[in-house]
C-alpha cells in the first residue's frame, strides 16, 4: 500500500468522542479502545450508549444473547425504548438548536429546529394513526429528499410503524416489487420533485404501484407543487397534518422490534428486505458518527444521498441521535451550474460532507474554480461510501474540497450491516482511497480460503461475531439470509468483498468477491483494473469483468467511457490496454478494451459489474429495478456482437 496522506493532529482529538470513551474507559490509546471494543464487547457498547445517551423507558436487563446463535443475536434483552425519542429528546434540553435544515433545486429552503421537528413529527404521528396505521403496519416511503421525508420516518418509528424507504427514481413496477413484499397498507408520496429544472411527476407512478400491490388502501400525498386533484384513496398531507396536536406518546418498543424493512437487489431474486430493528440501526448510525466522522452536537452533516439508499436514513437517525444537525437537499448537485454543492456548503455552514466516488468522478472534470470560489472553512470532515476509489479524483477531493486539511472518512459497509464494518479515524494516519481501522465494535478480518486470518494478501472480509446494526434476517426469508451471509464459514459473517489488511492495519477494498477475477491462477480485484485504466488521460471511468477463457481459465474485459474530448478507435483501444499492462505487469492484460456511454449504476453510484457481465455474455443480468441507466446494460449488449 501507499503512505499516508493525512496524520492526527491535537485539533481533531480534543473534544471528540473518541477522547470521551478512552476516559471512560480508562485507556490509552484509539488501538487500545478498539481491542477493547471486541475482547469486551457488552462492556464496550454499554458505555457507548451511555455516552451517546440513549434513552429507555424499561432498562435492559442483558447486553447481548446469543443463543440462537450470532446469525440471530437479541441486543439489550428486556429493554424497551424509541428510536424516535432518542432522535428527538434533544428537544428538551436544546428546543431552539437547529435539527433539520433542508434545501429544494428551487432554492427553497426550510429549517427546524428540535422543538419544531418533534411537534412536525408528534402532528405526523396523529395524521397516521387517524388513517388507522399502527404497530407493526408497514408504510412506503416513496418519497424524494423533502423536510416530511424525515418527519415521516421519525412518525412512523413514534407509533411502532414499519417504514419502507423506496428510491424515488423507481418505476412502478419496482416499486410495487417492494411494496407487495412488505405488504404495505399505506404508500406516503409526493406529486412530485425538482430535478435539473424540470417537474417529476412522481405521483404518477405512485398510484401504478399503488394498483399493482393489493394490500395498499391508501395514499398520503405531499403536494410540493400546488393543488394537485386527488383520487378518493388519497389524503393530502397539508389537509390533515397541521391540524393535529403538537404532542404525542412515544410507543415503548423491544429492543428488537423492527422499524424499518430496506430493500436491496440481488444477483437473482427478487430483493431482499432487510430487516431492522430500534436497537439496532439507529445506534448503530449513531455510533459510526461519533466513533469514526466525530459528529458533534452543532455540527451539520449533509450526505449526497437519497431515501431509498440506506444512507437516508443513516443520516438522519444517526446525525439527529447524535444530537447535530441533518441537511436534506432535493436536486441535482451541479444544477443550476457547477457551483451548487459547494454553495449549499457555504451557505449552511456544512462541517461533514460525503460524496460518493463516482459524484467526484463526475464533479472534477467541472474543474476546481467552482469550489474555490466558495467558503469551505467550516468543513472538518469528508466522508465517502459506495464502491471503491481511483487515485485521482480522491486526491482531488482531499486537495481541492478538503484543502489538504481535511480527513477523507472512507466508510464501507451496507444495508444489511446497518453501517460500516471499516472506516477511518482521525486518530490513525490515512492512506489514499482505504481505511484505517475497522469500525469499533466490529471484530472484522481477511480470511484465505481455509476461513484463517491473513495479512498482506487478498481474502475475503468477514465479521467474527455479532453487533447491534446487524439485520434481523431478510424479511419472510430466513435461508435465504443464512445463505447469502454464514454458508461459507461456520459462524463466521462473510460479507461478499474482496479485502486486504496490511501489518500496519490499513484496509483495503478490492471489490465484490463474486467480481473477482483469477487470471491464470491469479486473483485480481476489478478495482485494479479500474485504477489503472483511469491512469489514461483520456478515460473517464471504467469497469473490468471476467469471461471465460480456454487458456487461461478467465480473461478480462475493461468497458471505458472516454472523455467528451476523445474519440474510441484502435490505437487509443491499443494505448489503454498498454497502460493498464504497465500497471499489472503483462501477463495481466486486458484481453479486450470496450468503448461504452455510459456504465450500468444504481442511484447511489454503484458500478453493476454482475450486471456488466450477464450482459456481455447474453445471461440473465438478475434483478434491474435499481438502476438509474438501464439504458446502459443495451449498449454493453451490442458491443459483445
Amino acid at each position: 500500500m501507499s503512505e499516508p496522506i493525512w496524520f492526527p493532529s491535537d485539533n481533531y482529538k480534543h473534544g471528540s468522542h473518541i477522547e470521551a470513551m478512552l476516559r471512560h474507559l480508562n485507556l490509552d490509546s484509539y488501538e487500545a479502545l478498539y481491542t477493547f471494543s471486541i475482547q469486551q464487547p457488552e462492556a464496550f457498547w454499554e458505555a457507548t450508549l451511555q455516552l451517546l445517551g440513549i434513552e429507555w423507558f424499561v432498562p435492559y436487563r442483558q447486553v447481548l444473547d446469543v443463543s440462537q446463535g450470532p446469525q440471530w443475536p437479541h441486543w439489550f434483552v428486556g429493554g424497551r425504548l424509541n428510536l424516535a425519542h432518542n432522535a428527538l429528546h434533544h428537544a428538551k434540553t436544546r428546543p431552539h438548536d437547529p435539527a433539520l435544515i433542508w434545501e429544494g433545486e428551487d432554492g427553497a429552503v426550510v429549517r427546524l429546529s428540535y422543538g419544531e421537528l418533534e411537534a412536525a413529527v408528534a402532528q405526523t404521528a396523529h395524521a397516521l394513526r387517524s388513517l388507522g396505521i399502527g404497530k407493526g403496519d408497514r408504510v412506503g416511503l416513496f418519497l424524494p429528499m423533502l423536510p416530511e421525508t424525515a418527519i415521516s420516518a421519525l412518525a412512523l418509528a413514534q407509533i411502532g410503524a414499519i417504514f419502507v424507504p423506496i428510491f424515488s427514481g423507481y418505476a412502478a413496477e419496482a416499486a410495487a416489487t417492494r411494496l407487495q413484499d412488505a405488504e404495505a397498507r399505506l404508500i406516503l408520496t409526493a406529486d412530485g420533485f425538482y430535478r435539473r429544472g424540470s417537474q417529476v411527476k412522481l405521483l404518477d407512478n405512485a398510484r401504478a404501484a399503488a394498483a399493482l400491490s393489493p394490500s395498499v388502501q391508501q395514499l398520503l400525498v405531499i403536494r410540493r407543487f400546488g393543488n394537485v386533484e386527488l383520487a378518493p384513496n388519497e389524503v393530502a398531507w397539508d389537509q390533515i397534518v397541521p391540524q393535529q396536536p403538537s404532542t404525542a406518546p412515544y410507543e415503548p418498543m423491544d429492543s428488537m422490534d423492527p422499524f424499518m424493512l430496506i430493500y436491496t437487489s440481488g444477483t437473482t431474486g427478487k430483493p431482499k428486505g432487510t430487516v431492522h430493528y430500534h436497537a439496532g440501526f439507529p445506534i448503530k448510525a449513531a455510533q459510526d458518527m461519533a466513533h469514526l466522522f466525530d459528529l458533534r452536537k452543532h455540527e451539520t452533516l449533509f450526505w449526497f444521498t437519497d431515501m431509498g439508499w440506506m444512507m437516508g436514513p443513516w443520516a438522519i437517525l444517526g446525525a439527529l441521535t447524535i444530537g447535530g444537525t441533518v441537511l436534506l437537499y432535493e436536486g441535482a448537485p451541479d444544477y443550476p451550474d457547477a457551483s451548487r454543492l459547494w454553495s449549499i456548503c457555504e451557505r449552511h455552514g456544512v462541517t461533514h460532507l460525503g460524496l460518493s466516488p463516482t459524484l467526484v468522478r463526475a464533479l472534477m472534470p467541472l474543474g476546481d474554480e467552482p469550489v474555490r470560489k466558495h467558503d469551505l472553512s467550516r468543513l472538518r470532515m469528508l466522508g465517502s461510501t459506495g464502491e471503491p476509489w481511483n487515485l485521482e479524483p480522491y486526491l482531488w477531493f482531499a486537495r481541492t474540497v478538503g484543502q489538504n486539511r481535511v480527513p477523507i472518512i472512507n466508510y464501507s459497509g451496507g444495508t444489511e450491516i446497518g453501517g460500516g464494518i471499516l472506516g477511518c479515524t482521525a486518530w490513525r494516519p490515512i492512506k489514499p482511497m482505504g481505511f484505517n481501522t475497522a469500525v469499533p465494535g466490529i471484530h472484522a478480518e481477511v480470511l484465505d480460503s481455509t476461513g484463517q486470518p491473513v495479512r498482506d494478501e487478498v481474502g475475503e472480509l468477514a465479521v467474527m461475531g455479532p453487533w447491534p446494526g446487524q439485520t434481523k434476517g431478510f424479511w419472510k426469508a430466513p435461508e435465504r439470509y443464512l445463505d447469502t451471509y454464514w454458508s461459507r464459514f461456520e459462524n463466521i459473517w462473510v460479507h461478499g468483498d474482496w479485502a486486504i489488511l496490511d501489518r500496519e492495519g490499513h484496509w483495503m477494498i478490492q471489490g465484490r468477491s463474486d467480481d473477482t477475477l483469477k487470471i491464470a491462477g491469479k486473483r485480481v480485484g476489478p478495482a485494479e483494473y479500474e485504477s489503472a485504466a483511469v491512469e489514461h488521460p483520456a478515460v473517464k471511468e471504467a469497469a473490468a469483468i471476467g469471461i471465460p477463457h480456454p487458456v487461461k481459465g478467465e480473461a478480462a474485459v475493461v468497458f471505458v467511457v472516454l472523455r467528451t474530448e476523445h474519440a474510441p478507435s484502435k490505437e487509443m483501444e491499443q494505448a489503454i490496454a498498454e497502460t493498464i499492462a504497465a500497471r499489472l505487469g503483462k501477463a495481466l492484460k486486458p484481453e479486450k478494451i470496450l468503448f461504452v456511454p455510459d456504465l450500468p449504476k444504481t442511484r447511489n453510484a454503484k458500478v453493476m459489474r454482475r450486471v456488466i457481465r450477464a450482459a456481455y455474455l447474453g445471461q440473465n443480468p438478475g434483478d434491474l429495478s435499481a438502476l438509474e441507466n438501464p439504458q446502459a446494460v443495451e449498449a454493453i449488449q451490442n458491443s459483445s456482437r
